[in-house]
């Protein structure tokens, strides 16, 4: 056990902030990362040996993906057993082998956690299908009798994210909840043997030296009573913009405050981290009140365009929204669900001047892994290999998860890249071979030494990372500038370059300089002074 190792990291004291508030966090997707045994899936050995690479790229936590005993209908995200791995990952044996060696070069783990439903294969939904209706294992899931003469029309109109229905009938004639997947039956959280179960996985995995939590869909855990109608059609468009019965109830409130009691119970800054879509960062703010959870991702900013003033607008409302309840604000502009933001912004030097942006703002930042090798989202992977559930909905979804998904490269000049030595479960482009770690290693031009570099000056930089507010400065039209102490970051989101009086030093830039007073297009720099 490593629950030791943990406490044995650096701790907050007194006033002192906790570790998490100005961490970078890196998110590792367990069966993309690296293969140990040459079946072309990721697994907790390839995590093992790849540890050093992310300790010297300098971040400061290890965020995994799902690793549980799984079917996998849903990429881990449907689990089966919450306290067993999944073989395709290996074993509990390797999981600890994790922590303890992260804990020993100085990086925390957080592991994923899935709250808001499980497998229908795991055993507790098993046993509710067999014991039938009116049952007590039943009331840990939401079935209810349908509507129409013979119960033959769901019992409401909710929809599932990954489209059709959000519910689905057994042959006994009741129908389950399952606001992703029919393969995800959602749990009743009103069940007190659901709070306890999860308050006991809590504390299996704190016991064996995880330092905290990222808690997937932490805003859909407790529907609305009576589970009414929403009396709209196209409901996928009004996620995160509305009130939805379905996610962001107050109701969830009092379910993290039993939850920070738990973490509290252990030394070492243990944490929790919620996904949370909220249709406002004031909404986001009330997860993180003082005796809830640590840190919310800020999908505001994550889906804010690469254009100044909207840029500074989404700054301006995440900090102050996270400064009345003392939380740090996030930062994040790529993860497993999303197209990645090299892509999404349209070029790479776009993609490296938002990261030098992201990293130079106050609070904790989240790096995607392959966003430091500068890797463009994969939009040609044939039909054949798709495995998003939402590729295989008929209504027009285009499962573009797979796309941010594709194994990284490591070395060599043909796939897989050192991702292993039997394939990837998804395939890598052929110019990925320049992209690689290996390629870009040494490389001062490179994304990844620019990512290395930034993370090295934030760590020794007193002014990054700290604090809750940023000075703005004068700018032209399309440029943000802004000081933190005697550090000023500025970044020109036009595609023209742009007179701008040197505010120092440079220290870092995201593109090649020319004239000191010159800011080149889509380029962020550092300065000192």
């Amino acid at each position: 056990m490593t629950q030791h190792l943990a406490d044995a990291l650096p701790t907050s004291t007194g006033t002192q902030p906790g570790w998490w508030r100005e961490a970078v966090i890196y998110q590792v997707y367990p069966r993309s990362f690296a293969d140990s045994n040459g079946d072309g899936m990721g697994d907790l050995e390839g995590i093992r040996s790849r540890l050093p690479y992310l300790k010297e790229l300098g971040v400061d936590a290890v965020w995994l993906s799902p690793f549980y005993a799984s079917p996998q209908a849903d990429a881990g995200y449907d689990v089966a057993d919450y306290r067993a791995i999944d073989p395709m990952f290996g074993t509990l044996h390797d999981a600890d082998a994790v922590i303890r060696e992260a804990h020993e070069l100085g990086l925390r783990i957080i592991v994923d956690l899935v709250p808001n439903h499980c497998s229908d294969q795991h055993e507790w939904f098993k046993q509710a299908l067999r014991e039938g209706p009116g049952t007590p294992l039943r009331e840990r899931f939401h079935f209810r009798p349908g509507q129409g003469d013979s119960g033959e029309l769901p019992p409401n109109d909710w929809e599932s994210i990954f489209g059709g229905p959000a519910w689905t009938r057994v042959p006994d004639g009741e129908w389950y909840l399952h606001l992703f997947a029919p393969e995800q039956p959602d749990f009743n959280w009103e069940h007190p043997a659901v709070q306890d179960e999860f308050r006991s996985i809590l504390r299996f995995w704190l016991d064996l030296g995880a330092d905290g939590f990222r808690i997937d869909v932490a805003h859909g855990l407790v529907k609305a009573p009576g589970l009414p109608d929403l009396g709209r059609d196209e409901q996928l468009k009004l996620l995160g913009n509305q009130v939805l019965p379905f996610f962001d109830q107050d109701g969830v409130h009092e379910i993290y405050r039993s939850w920070r009691l738990v973490l509290d119970e252990y030394a070492g800054d243990r944490i929790g981290v919620a996904e949370a879509w909220t249709p406002s960062a004031d909404r986001t703010a009330l997860y993180l009140r003082p005796d809830e959870l640590h840190q919310a991702f800020n999908f505001h900013y994550l889906n804010t365009g690469w254009d100044a003033e909207a840029l500074r607008a989404t700054i301006d409302e995440s900090l102050d929204s996270m400064r009345p309840v003392g939380a740090p604000t996030t930062w994040v502009l790529s993860n497993h669900d999303v197209v990645r933001h090299r892509t999404r912004f349209g070029s790479l030097e776009r993609a490296r001047a938002a990261a030098l942006l992201m990293l130079a703002l106050p609070g904790s930042a989240y790096v995607y892994q392959g966003e430091e090798l500068g890797l463009p989202e994969v939009v040609d992977l044939p039909d054949e290999v798709r495995q998003d559930p939402s590729f295989f909905k008929a209504n027009g979804q285009d499962g573009l998860r797979d796309g941010c998904r594709v194994p990284i490269p490591w070395s060599g000049d043909q796939a897989p890249y050192g991702f292993g030595t039997g394939g990837s479960w998804l395939p890598q482009p052929a110019e990925w071979a320049g992209l690689s770690v290996e390629a870009q290693t040494g490389d001062p031009d490179s994304t990844l030494e620019l990512y290395r570099s930034a993370l090295r000056v934030r760590r020794e930089h007193p002014a990054l990372g700290a604090g809750d507010a940023v000075e703005w400065l004068p700018a032209p039209a399309g440029v943000l500038a802004f000081r933190r102490g005697d550090f000023v970051c500025t970044v020109n989101t036009t595609d023209e370059p742009v007179r701008l009086p040197a505010p120092g030093t440079v220290v870092l830039a995201s593109g090649e300089l020319g004239e000191p007073d010159v800011l080149p297009a889509d380029c962020t720099v550092w300065w000192q002074g």
